[in-house]
This record gives structure tokens, C-alpha cells and sequence, in this order.
């Protein structure tokens, strides 16, 4: 399995099954930050807590208390711990389906070697550009994987024009056009797999 670091910005992608009359919903979000030395220690109501939180940041403080078994003061102690720790955050999603145009993205990109300021100096474009939704680092034949939300497929060529084309250290990018959307989320699971019996 490839391992993926993360080096852009939190991904802003639609909840998926209650965009039908609204274009802007609030919604809660993990940060996906690994170089945390220390994370915080999730006990068993943190984790349901979370897990509903992440499926409906909208609900009252009450009906998520109901949800994991709280009091609703309770509630709001532990979503601020999280707000501390940088665990979580609120962020606007747009409903992609309710925009005129999107066009989805997937690039690949393979760097030439020998120069860390350079790869230094793409990465932060990458995460300055507001196109760019999601930026991994991979394993593998490619070294990034690059999701690009565009207006359209000339739009999409003039950010790739500034983005890859031009860039020094980019020895070769490959573009894929989305066609259709399966499935997008931003849900992470906050529990270790368990492990199988042998």
C-alpha cells in the first residue's frame, strides 16, 4: 500500500447527502496534521463524539450529549479540548452540484532530483494555488498526486501552465480528467483497527 504524506491544505469537499437545497453547510473536519508529537487521548465517548460530529457539526449540543450517552455541558468541554488540541475545525463546503461549472482534476507529477529548495519552492505554490484541493506525496513511480478543482478544461490548462509547466522542478506531470464523482468525504476514523485473530 502506498504511503501518503499530506502536504497541501485541508481537501474542501461537498458532505454528499444533505446538499439538496443549499449551497454552503458547516461542517466539522480532523485536521490532518502528523507531525503532532503528542496527540490527545481519546477515551470512548470522545470517539463516538467525534464520529457525530463529523457526520452532523450542525447538531445541538443536546441532541449530540443524547447521541454519546452526555450532558450537553459536557459536550461543549470536550468539543473546546479539541479546539485546543488543533484537533478539529469548522470549515464552509460549497455544494459542487449546485455550482455552475467544476471540473475535477487528478494530476501526477514526478520531480527532478537533487534540489530540496526547489521541491521546497513547488510545494509552497501548491498550497498558496486555491485550485489545488488536496496535494499528496507518494510512493511509487509519481511523487505527488495533485486534485484540482477548475472552472473548466481551459481553466485547468492555465493552471497547469503555472503550476507545472513553468515550475523548474517538475520533470513531468500527467493530467486525468474526473468524470464522475463515486464518493467524497471527510470523515477520519479516530480508532486503531483491531487487530485479527490468529
Amino acid at each position: 500500500m502506498q504511503r501518503l504524506r499530506r502536504c497541501g491544505r485541508m481537501c474542501r469537499e461537498p458532505h454528499g447527502r444533505r446538499h439538496a437545497s443549499i449551497a454552503v453547510e458547516k461542517s466539522c473536519v480532523l485536521t490532518q496534521n502528523f507531525c503532532v508529537s503528542a496527540p490527545p487521548v481519546l477515551d470512548e465517548f470522545d470517539h463516538r463524539l467525534l464520529e457525530a460530529l463529523q457526520a452532523d457539526a450542525g447538531a445541538t449540543l443536546t441532541a449530540l450529549g443524547e447521541a454519546v450517552g452526555l450532558s450537553a455541558s459536557a459536550v461543549q468541554r470536550r468539543i473546546q479540548r479539541y479546539r485546543r488540541a488543533g484537533l478539529l475545525r469548522e470549515v464552509a463546503l460549497l455544494d459542487a452540484n449546485l455550482l455552475p461549472a467544476i471540473t475535477l482534476v487528478a494530476v501526477w507529477v514526478r520531480m527532478e532530483r537533487g534540489s530540496a529548495r526547489l521541491e521546497d519552492a513547488f510545494r509552497a505554490r501548491l498550497r498558496a494555488a486555491p485550485e489545488v484541493q488536496q496535494c499528496y506525496a507518494v510512493a511509487g513511480a509519481w511523487d505527488y498526486l495533485v486534485i484540482i478543482a477548475a472552472t473548466s478544461v481551459a481553466h485547468y490548462r492555465q493552471i497547469a501552465a503555472r503550476l507545472f509547466v513553468d515550475e523548474a522542478a517538475v520533470k513531468r506531470h500527467e493530467t486525468q480528467l474526473v468524470f464522475d464523482v463515486v464518493k467524497q468525504g471527510l470523515a477520519l476514523p479516530t480508532r486503531a483497527a483491531p487487530r485479527r485473530r490468529r
